[in-house]
């Protein structure tokens, strides 16, 4: 099968090995072995995000997460502060579940910043806030361990946070920076197919959760539930095995590269890629701010970005177009997960031999 290279922000390039991996016979969820597979999984995952704090395994995606987070912990209003697409959803969700919340919005290719986080919360209204660590949508990383800083300040608030397309490409020092939640799915930096999704959740909000009546948290994701079951190396209800054998795979990988050089790695990628369309294109995110798992360009020479992604498409290569109010107008290149320097580089020749034929056919 000749496979294209995926460099879209997601689903990202899977190994040959962890799809191996993945495709082990299975075995019962209720056994000893797969206690063993799953506190083995845990413990990794404690390790990438710097915890010691309960690690969460969901057979479902991160936007099931998100309901989960406002169901479990909103007792009072959330405060949804949003930079783009996927922020966005997590303010709708919040407000279709039916919770008192207000949106605090920055432009698309802005960050949220440490001071309107301060300014909404010293208001007194607010026990959570929702926050994006690495928007998708438009390659900005917000200041995670600024704003969690200005959060510490209001002990009866809760910081929740979706690094999506953060976890295992980019630092997320989860107890040292007093997170209460935070979670994504494993079709980007964690290098998996999707269907998976992983939390850390502080026993600061587990004690939230357990106050919260069951009647609002419902039953699939029911955090507490989730949590006791997890202390005895189970899920509530049946998870995706073969997802926990690719977990393990991907832990024992990164545990090799260590992590420290997996995010100079993710560094040295999105340097390389900024350096590559800094002359054609323009840098999306705000000065400062540009995330080092996906890169959104502007498009300011009105380039046919539909025609340039269907030809790299055609040369084995998928890259992806701007997402929601950007369609059309951006273009992404993910760079996250078990890609290579060299093998972006390869991406980066093929666009540039794509682009001085389109030139070249504009000019006849």
């Amino acid at each position: 099968m000749n496979r294209k290279k995926l460099f879209i922000p997601g689903p990202t390039h899977v190994l040959d090995e962890t799809l191996q991996a993945m495709a082990q016979y299975p075995m019962g969820h209720r056994s000893q072995a797969y206690k063993d597979l799953h506190l083995k999984v845990v413990s990794g995952i404690q390790k990438v995000l710097f915890t010691e704090q309960t690690i969460l395994l969901s057979t479902s995606s991160a936007t099931g997460l998100m309901e989960a987070t406002v169901r479990n912990l909103v007792h009072k209003r959330a405060a949804n502060f949003t930079c783009g697409a996927f922020s966005e959803r997590w303010a709708e969700i919040t407000a279709l579940c039916g919770f008192q919340q207000d949106t605090f919005s920055v432009e698309w290719g802005q960050a949220n910043k440490p001071g309107e986080v301060r300014e909404a919360l010293e208001s007194g209204r607010y026990d959570v806030v929702t926050i994006v660590h690495n928007e998708t949508s438009t390659g900005v990383t917000n200041p995670m361990a600024e704003i969690a800083g200005v959060v510490k300040e209001f002990p009866e608030v809760l910081l929740c946070v979706d690094s999506v397309s953060g976890m295992a490409g980019l630092p997320f020092y989860f107890d040292e920076w007093g997170v209460d939640v935070v979670f994504a799915s494993v079709q980007k930096a964690w290098a998996l197919p999707p269907g998976f999704s992983v939390m850390a959740i502080s026993d600061k909000a587990l004690a939230r959760a357990d106050q919260t009546p069951t009647a609002q948290k419902g039953f699939y994701f029911d955090l507490s539930r989730m949590a006791r079951s997890g202390a005895k190396g189970q899920t509530p209800i049946t998870p995706s095995i073969p997802h926990l054998f690719g977990l393990e795979s991907q832990l024992e990988r990164m545990a090799s590269e260590t992590m420290e050089a997996r995010f100079q790695r993710h560094r040295d990628m999105a340097k390389r890629t900024r350096a590559w369309g800094s002359g054609r294109f323009g840098l999306f995110a705000e000065e400062g701010y540009a995330s080092d798992t996906v890169t959104c360009f502007s498009n300011p020479n009105e380039t046919d970005l539909s025609r340039m992604i269907q030809l790299a498409d055609g040369e084995g290569f998928i890259v992806s177009g701007g997402y929601g109010n950007l369609k059309g107008r951006t273009f992404r290149i993910g760079h996250m997960g078990e890609h290579t320097l060299d093998g972006l580089e390869e991406l980066l020749s093929v666009l540039d031999g794509i682009l001085a034929e389109m030139e070249g056919a504009d000019l006849k």
